[in-house]
């Protein structure tokens, strides 16, 4: 400590400050997206005042001075964008002031904040916002400490918790979905939210043709509402696609999934309809590699032997750790992602990791084939 000189000594101090206080940056993104500011930006086209923003969300005018900070935090954080705005004075205050204009603060939304929109015809991520940040999972990782020092004999004896989720609550995340309807809603809600981008960027590309053009059915399992085979059904006609969850998920799902997707009832653990391809989104990395490798069989079960052609492959939406730009935001977010997925006792892989599980299932060949944003495409051959 001593030998640290007082640059040293306060950039450390800076950047602890920084770190401490990230969870305000995720809880002023939730709180903006809860007042509905982006939606009040787009609303006057883009790009909005101060006094506009408030009219616009319902906002109390005496806590204008407050939302002033907000909107500094999230500009600063670039989730919005600033710049001043000179104005004319009222008549009734020119003679006060010198007839001289003011300073007016104009903010405008950045392709960030674009996805915060409702109406943003790709979908809104604003879903997966309350999802990742709400009072369920936020508290969970105050006992990540004692969850790490917890004995692993005992949790798989029954005896402790085998997550710091269930730690907190009494039950998997998984029971809470089945018993908490506004939970099991939020939870859909932003995996479609979520979906939607996604599968958006990767349908545009060539890539999106490659992997999905040449089959002729496909099963997306653990698809939720069928967000991903719902984009898969519009882009291919000729794909006949199917979504196979939980009961107590394809229940709420059929009214949302829309026509051109059949929604099956089951575990996937014990039944994967037979299909040229099977989807698995972000349905792994919910898992260890022991429970991985029996869904992995199970899709091997489902799909014709000898892949490598259009049908015959297991398709994985998920990251893959250390894959994608090269920037130290990806990196950071990665890691993020993954310590995230702890609470559940999930787990990012990186390509070794998926390697293993592959083989282990029973699998000859398996490749990366593009990256969307912190996640890769691969597919995976019998």
């Amino acid at each position: 400590m001593d030998a640290m000189s007082s640059e040293d000594l306060s950039r450390a101090q800076l950047e602890l400050f920084h770190h401490s206080l990230g969870f305000v940056k995720s809880m002023a993104l939730k709180c903006a997206v809860d007042l509905g500011i982006p939606n009040a930006i787009h609303l006057h086209g883009g790009c909005a005042t101060l006094s506009e923003i408030i009219a616009g969300t319902g906002v109390h005018a005496s806590k204008k001075p407050h939302v002033r900070r907000l909107m500094n935090l999230l500009t600063a954080s670039g989730v919005f964008a600033s710049s001043e705005a000179a104005t004319p004075p009222p008549a009734s205050a020119a003679a006060s002031n010198g007839g001289e204009a003011t300073v007016v603060y104009q903010y405008q939304l950045t392709p960030m904040s674009r996805l915060l929109v409702d109406s943003n015809k790709l979908g809104s991520m604003a879903p997966l916002i309350r999802f990742l940040v709400n009072p369920l999972t936020v508290p969970t990782f105050f006992d990540m400490h004692a969850w790490l020092k917890a004995d692993e004999q005992a949790a798989d004896a029954g005896t402790s918790s085998t997550t710091f989720f269930e730690m907190v609550h009494g039950c998997s995340v998984y029971e809470m979905t089945r018993k908490d309807a506004d939970h099991n809603a939020l939870y859909n809600s932003a995996m479609v939210a979520a979906s939607q981008i996604t599968m958006e960027i990767i349908l545009r590309e060539d890539a999106g043709r490659d992997i999905f053009g040449g089959l002729s059915s496909l099963v997306d399992v653990g698809g939720g509402h069928g967000a991903a085979s719902v984009a898969i059904a519009a882009a291919f006609p000729h794909v006949k696609c199917s979504v196979l969850d939980l009961p107590h998920v394809v229940s709420q799902a059929r009214a949302d999934g829309g026509t051109a997707v059949e929604f099956i009832a089951g575990d996937m653990f014990y039944f994967i309809p037979k299909a040229d391809a099977v989807l698995l989104k972000w349905v792994l990395h919910c898992w260890g590699d022991h429970n991985c490798v029996k869904v992995l069989r199970k899709c091997k079960e489902a799909i014709p032997a000898g892949g490598g052609g259009a049908g015959g492959k297991v398709i994985i939406i998920d990251a893959v750790m250390g894959a994608g730009p090269a920037s130290a935001s990806n990196k950071e977010t990665q890691a993020l992602y993954d310590v995230h997925m702890m609470h559940i006792d999930g787990v990012e892989r990186d390509e070794r990791g998926w390697e293993k599980i592959i083989l282990e299932a029973g699998f000859s060949a398996y490749k990366v084939v593009s990256s969307v944003g912190i996640h890769s495409v691969m597919e995976v051959y019998p």
